[in-house]
């Protein structure tokens, strides 16, 4: 295992904390807007798991977000850069952008091999809810599609979609990869909010945060 149990105790808590509080919303019929009636779809976990652990050094370094589903959990709103280095084991991640306010924030997070064992990573960030991180495609050099799912009791689930790109753009048939992947698994893309990047960013500032 790539985790101690000291480390998994944490995050497993944390997880457990986060269905409870959800548990607790739904049955009080006061069900946020990102939590909605179904389960998560299908998703070849297995498959993509066996064939990207050994590229996992690959997917180190910058990627840009291009766009993401409603996510509330993402609390820098434009010239998302997320950087992510790999020590062998897990990722460790600097994301620095601007928030809707206008203010430069940098969070810093982990994306590690799930502790219960499922094959995919799971994305820790801090001051937040650890989630399942689910590469379904990627080309480790242009693009990269990102797809989270949380199932929960009473039928009701919440997922949350980004594509990522090494440079500030990406061209149209990587963002068409993207868009097959989610389709492959009934996501909508239609829910996608492309991300402001490019010139009104300053990344040389945000590299100094």
């Amino acid at each position: 295992m790539f985790l101690t149990q000291k480390l998994l105790l944490p995050h497993t808590m944390k997880l457990l904390s986060f269905l409870l509080v959800l548990v607790a919303v739904v049955a009080a019929d006061k069900i946020p807007d990102f939590v909605v009636p179904g389960q998560c779809p299908a998703v070849g976990e297995s498959k993509l798991w066996s064939e990207q652990v050994p590229n996992h050094a690959n997917y180190a370094g910058v990627w840009y977000q291009f766009a993401l589903t409603n996510n509330p959990y993402q609390l820098i709103d434009k010239c998302v850069r997320n950087e992510y280095s790999f020590d062998g084991k897990q990722f460790e991640i600097t994301s620095t952008g601007v928030t809707t306010d206008g203010s430069l924030l940098k969070r810093n997070g982990k994306a590690y091999p799930s502790p219960l064992g499922d094959p995919h990573l799971t994305i820790d960030y801090e001051n937040s809810w650890a989630a399942p991180y689910v590469i379904l495609d990627t080309d480790y050099t242009n693009f990269a599609c990102i797809y989270s799912c949380h199932s929960y009791n009473f039928d009701y689930y919440s997922d949350f979609a980004f594509i990522f790109t090494r440079s500030p753009s990406l061209a149209d048939k990587f963002v068409k990869r993207c868009e097959a992947a989610f389709k492959s698994i009934d996501v909508d893309t239609s829910r996608f909010t492309k991300t402001v990047q490019g010139s009104s960013c300053n990344y040389d500032v945000q590299k100094t945060l």
